[in-house]
């Protein structure tokens, strides 16, 4: 199962809580989070004060983010019980969009290819709460604007491949629940 959204909709606490109640549930899960390292790129160039142009940002984000969805999928494969990703390739895709770049010719080849689980799941959230949920944890930030074009782009690529949308503006009691009821249709 792969969860997708933008930031701030929940997908870390939502895999979290699913791998939990499979668990409790006897099955064995396990949760693969495919980051993209770029919170450790904004960190870095602030603390030496440099501004990294935002084409060499992407290539940076987008070789890490391949890397660890490949390192994933090995854990993945065979793997008995449920596996649940939280983020994939779309994810780095989405960035470029709201980033105003290209998606480029290998990157959405590559997110066809590798990106076959059984349910894809993208977790539905306002820009605005996504945004007072970045900001209550104190770890990033990111603007209306470029919440506002992510969500639209990742409801666009449900859409198209026919991902399942959940709202996910519920506790996460509920929206484990709504997942759950996503995976099994």
């Amino acid at each position: 199962m792969v969860l997708l959204g933008i930031d701030g909709s929940g997908k870390t606490t939502a895999a979290t809580a699913l791998a939990a109640a499979a668990r409790e549930a006897g099955v064995p899960a396990i949760v693969l989070r495919n980051r993209s390292g770029r919170r450790w790129l904004a960190r870095a160039s602030a603390r030496c004060g440099l501004e990294v142009p935002v084409r060499w940002a992407d290539r940076f984000e987008t070789s890490v983010r391949i890397l660890n969805v490949l390192v994933s999928q090995a854990r993945a494969w065979r793997r008995e019980g449920l596996v649940i990703v939280d983020r994939h390739l779309v994810c780095q895709l989405v960035l470029r969009r709201g980033r105003g770049l290209p998606a480029g010719r290998w990157l959405p080849r590559l997110a066809c290819w590798v990106l076959r689980p059984d349910t894809v799941v993208v977790l539905e959230v306002p820009a605005e709460i996504a945004q007072q949920r970045i900001l209550r944890r104190g770890e990033d930030d990111e603007s209306l604007d470029y919440l506002r074009t992510a969500r639209a782009a990742y409801l666009e690529l449900a859409s198209a491949w026919g991902w399942s949308v959940v709202d996910a503006t519920v506790t996460t009691e509920v929206l484990v629940a709504r997942i759950i009821d996503a995976a099994d249709q």
